[in-house]
């Protein structure tokens, strides 16, 4: 109570000093944000996301941690790759996933596990050719906005910032950028754009917690399709059900943040 006070007295000295009138907002409320807002880092992928590419099963993906944890996270799975004899610009991804190098890929997913402050949530749609935009008029870029708004909904926390960064995929990578921006902050009414503050476009191969997340999300679209042609890919998968306890086969506690799945199934294909 001690700390509240000496607060209430720092921040009293400030509305003197900046004219702040506090008349309608709670002492306390204005502690919480001073000292408990926090900047976020959200990382975000995808794995057959296009409309047309043959495949039922979309997954889109985020790796979040507080900024303030970044640049150690990275020191940390560049160190993993050096004790691999691996090159710190080896690009980890799922694809990549072979018998030779399935330690390296296991200790990748002891770290995420163990890492506090580390979190993952994965959005599935087990079947994407049912989709029937035309009746409810739509696009698929529409849906596919509608699809990441109802990924990061659940990480987002008012007082919180954030920033997102996902993955170059294709050349109308910065309009389809700037109209998730604009789906976003507009869906949490956040039209100062204070509380989603960056999106940005990087290349995964210069950062490994976006390498991280690629990781992840090939986990749980491989699953998702039921494939099993590659034993060290399956193993790996094994080592995640092990690790979270979940069979990677249904939801997840909305609440769950560590490692949180959702399976989205249409209602009439919308």
């Amino acid at each position: 109570m001690a700390f509240v006070g000496f607060l209430k007295h720092v921040l009293n000295g400030l509305q003197k000093m900046l004219n702040i009138n506090y008349k309608y907002v709670s002492i306390y409320v204005l502690i919480w944000r001073i000292f408990m807002d926090t900047i976020y880092n959200i990382y975000c992928d995808e794995s057959c996301h296009l409309e047309n590419d043959g495949k039922k099963v979309m997954v889109l993906g985020a790796l979040w941690c507080p900024k303030s944890n970044v640049a150690q996270f990275n020191q940390q799975i560049t160190k993993i790759k050096a004790c691999h004899n691996l090159s710190r610009y080896f690009e980890i991804k799922w694809t990549k996933i072979s018998t030779g190098k399935v330690d390296f890929y296991s200790e990748l997913i002891n770290f995420f596990f163990e890492a506090g402050n580390l979190n993952f949530r994965a959005w599935i749609i087990p079947d994407k050719s049912i989709l029937k935009h035309e009746e409810y008029n739509q696009s698929h870029d529409d849906w596919y906005y509608k699809m990441y708004f109802y990924l990061l909904r659940n990480i987002f926390r008012s007082g919180n910032e954030y920033h997102i960064y996902l993955d170059v995929k294709d050349t109308r990578g910065r309009k389809k950028l700037q109209k998730l921006h604009d789906v976003l902050v507009n869906a949490h009414y956040d039209f100062n754009r204070e509380m989603i503050t960056k999106m940005q476009h990087v290349h995964s191969h210069d950062i490994g917690l976006l390498q991280l997340a690629d990781l992840l999300i090939g986990a749980i679209s491989y699953k998702a399709r039921n494939l099993k042609s590659s034993p060290a890919k399956q193993f790996i998968i094994d080592h995640i059900k092990a690790k979270s306890g979940r069979n990677l086969e249904q939801n997840t506690l909305p609440s769950e943040t560590k490692f949180n799945l959702c399976f989205w199934r249409p209602n009439e294909g919308n």
